[in-house]
């Protein structure tokens, strides 16, 4: 759904792209940048809980970027690009990781400074869910100005089973 959306976003000027709405995290360019900015912060810290697993062996290496709201990187092309690459980390780590990890603690402090432990698997479903609440905004935003972002229905996007 982020290549969706950011394949429909090309369609508009920076201006548009960056053009605050009135709606909670303003444009559709700082909603991106918080979708991401929001992973590399969970990622990270499931980087750090879980040291075992090569899938985030790069966000562990990685610079978290300083900000959770605003836009991380002005250039919408080097942001669709790093979202690209983390969604790939996405897809390896929910492959390596087992049904053990997820029923582990993860043990983490926030942007804010509170510490917390909380069962890896729903704060896992907090990110996807998270990601979700926020696209479906800027799909809003991108309909409002005429763009069709397609289907989003995830039911519609799961592949169906061979018969037999």
């Amino acid at each position: 759904m982020n290549a969706r959306l950011y394949a429909a976003a090309v369609a508009l000027c920076q201006a548009e792209l960056r053009a605050d709405p009135g709606a909670f995290f303003g444009s559709i360019f700082s909603r991106l940048a918080h979708i991401y900015t929001a992973d590399r912060h969970w990622l990270k810290r499931f980087a750090a809980a879980m040291p075992d697993l090569a899938a985030l062996d790069a966000v562990r290496a990685a610079p978290l970027p300083r900000l959770v709201r605003g836009i991380v990187s002005p250039d919408f092309a080097k942001l669709r690009m790093e979202c690209d690459a983390l969604d790939a980390v996405f897809v390896t780590f929910t492959r390596e990781a087992t049904f053990a990890l997820y029923a582990q603690p993860l043990d983490y402090t926030n942007t804010t400074s509170e510490t917390h432990c909380k069962w890896a698997r729903p704060v896992l479903r907090h990110v996807f869910n998270h990601q979700t609440r926020h696209r479906g905004q800027i799909t809003t935003l991108l309909s409002q100005r005429g763009i069709d972002v397609g289907v989003t229905d995830l039911s519609a996007l799961i592949l169906e089973c061979a018969a037999g």
